[in-house]
């Protein structure tokens, strides 16, 4: 990354790239409410504030940030020029990252540390996160960790993981979802004898009618208990048999 214009001319250039790269948006009064626009702009703030000493002041900008678009960067992560964040839905960039010019992140993207369990081993001031090249492209859910290199215009696809240092260009795909047909569907058993509901019209004592209007249990109901009513038909277990089938019955 050469040197770095100024804050407000890199400012327009985020709002130009959001236009550019979003077909959704009619221009940039509407790329105004872009939501990762306003997290790589809130983050142009509090990194500004970081390097200023002013941690404090750089964390509260960040955690306001998060809480409103989803974005998590911390202020200490060098973004370059032209960054475009689609979408920003969980969106996490780690403390010593550094993004080049013109990457494209997509939703979900982590570019973070192996875990404590490794950094605590490491000497102080030592980088724990990626470096990723000019005009990378991080696909949904992608994974960068550790201090890794990604190499200029590599593209990361979605669901992908990368722990290791990619070359430039380089491509680098999470494995497909296998697709099966539909299992065949198995038929439905003939009713036992005897497993069947009362017939249709059939009239039911006077106790358990009441206790069917109020909800209530009644040992006389306990044989109709055995089953359950699914879709207009009685469902019913077998004795002979543990699988469901299902006769007609009457609604109860």
């Amino acid at each position: 990354m050469p040197g770095q214009p100024g804050l407000l001319r890199t400012l327009i250039e985020d709002l130009d790239v959001v236009v550019a790269r979003d077909p959704s948006l009619g221009g940039r009064w509407e790329a105004l409410g872009h939501t990762g626009l306003s997290a790589v702009w809130s983050h142009r703030v509090a990194h500004r504030l970081y390097r200023r000493r002013m941690r404090t002041a750089a964390r509260t900008v960040a955690r306001v940030a998060r809480r409103r678009t989803g974005v998590e960067i911390h202020p200490g992560t060098v973004l370059g020029r032209r960054v475009f964040i689609d979408h920003g839905a969980s969106v996490v960039i780690g403390q010593t990252a550094v993004v080049g010019d013109d990457v494209t992140i997509y939703q979900q993207v982590t570019l973070g540390a192996v875990g404590w369990w490794t950094d605590n081993h490491r000497p102080p001031g030592a980088r724990r996160h990626p470096v990723v090249g000019d005009g990378v492209i991080l696909g949904a859910n992608a994974t960068v960790l550790g201090p890794v290199t990604i190499g200029d215009r590599a593209l990361i696809g979605a669901m992908a993981t990368v722990t290791e240092d990619l070359p430039p260009g380089a491509r680098v795909y999470a494995a497909r979802s296998v697709v099966r047909p539909a299992p065949a569907l198995r038929p439905v058993p003939d009713a036992a004898p005897g497993a069947e509901g009362p017939p249709p019209g059939a009239r039911l004592p006077a106790r358990c009618r009441t206790h069917r209007r109020s909800g209530a249990r009644h040992s006389a109901c306990a044989r109709r208990r055995a089953g359950a009513r699914l879709g207009g038909f009685l469902v019913t277990r077998s004795p002979a048999s543990p699988d469901l089938f299902t006769t007609p019955g009457v609604p109860w």
